[in-house]
Formats: structure tokens, sequence, C-alpha cells
């Protein structure tokens, strides 16, 4: 079970990774008429399931969590919610990439927090330290860590061009 749960923790990051690099192919791989953010939304959300589901398979749930849980776990879903909240879907997934003008937001987390949805889902993960193995954990971590590096390097002509 350990290698298919390795393979499911880090089962999104090659899909963000071509996203991110390869906007025009996802846009008219959506064609006219479909969103790409949105079907970028529905893809990712089935992978994110995938994910759950490996670490669950070699997880340990036990009740109450430790004390540090619920800190971390709260605080890093709040900022998961107020990123959606304040870009929306397009602006989440990766409307920018994909020739959409998403406006620049300034208002709490951002500004304060460099990559605050990233940091939101490390810190959720790191709540659930005392339930999945560390590898696990880390695996996820490092997925984010990498697409950090990857999106903090947009070039703004290899944005994709809207199909009309």
């Amino acid at each position: 079970m350990g290698l298919w749960a390795c393979l499911g923790v880090i089962s999104p990051f090659p899909f963000y990774y071509f996203l991110w690099t390869n906007p025009q192919t996802w846009v008219d791989f959506c064609g006219k008429g479909r969103d790409p953010c949105k079907v970028m939304a529905m893809v990712s959300h089935f992978i994110k399931l995938l994910q759950f589901i490996s670490l669950l398979s070699v997880s340990t749930l036990s009740w109450p969590p430790p004390f540090y849980f619920w800190p971390l776990f709260i605080f890093g879903q709040f900022l998961n919610f107020r990123v959606y909240q304040l870009l929306g879907e397009a602006g989440t997934y990766y409307g920018v990439r994909f020739g959409k003008n998403i406006t620049w937001v300034t208002e709490f987390p951002f500004g304060v927090i460099r990559d605050p949805q990233y940091v939101g889902s490390i810190l959720s993960l790191l709540a659930c330290l005392s339930w999945v193995p560390f590898l696990y954990i880390i695996l996820w971590v490092l997925g984010y860590v990498f697409m950090i590096q990857v999106e903090s390097k947009e070039d703004p002509t290899t944005r994709a061009k809207p199909l009309s």
C-alpha cells in the first residue's frame, strides 16, 4: 500500500506543473465554451479525493486529536477559504495563466503571508502528523514547495490566449 499511497499523495503536482507551464494547451483542450478554470477545478477536486484516500489508507485515526491539531487545522483552513473567497475560482485555478484578467488582491492574508493557500494547506497537513506517517506528509509538503517555486517564476509572455 505504501507505494500506491505515495503516488496518490504526489498525483496532483504533475498536473499542476503541466497546466502552469502549458496553459495554452489546456485552454485549447478545454475548447470554446468551456471555462478552463472550471475544468481545472473539477479535475483538481477529483485528484484531491485520490490524495485523501491515499492518506486515509495509511492513517491511524484516534480521538481526541493532539493539542496542536485544532489551531493548525483551523488556521490552515481559514487561509484556504479566505484565499478562495478573495480570488474566486478563476483566481485560485490559474485564471491568469489561462488569459483571464484577475484583480490584484492585497487584503489579508495577501501581503502578510507569502503563498497563503499553500501555507494554509501545509498547516492543515502538519496538524495531521499524529495520524499520518511523516513520509506522506513530507511528500505532500514537498509537492507544495515545488509548486511554490514553479509559480514564483510566472512569465506573462507565456500566458494563454483565450479562445474567441
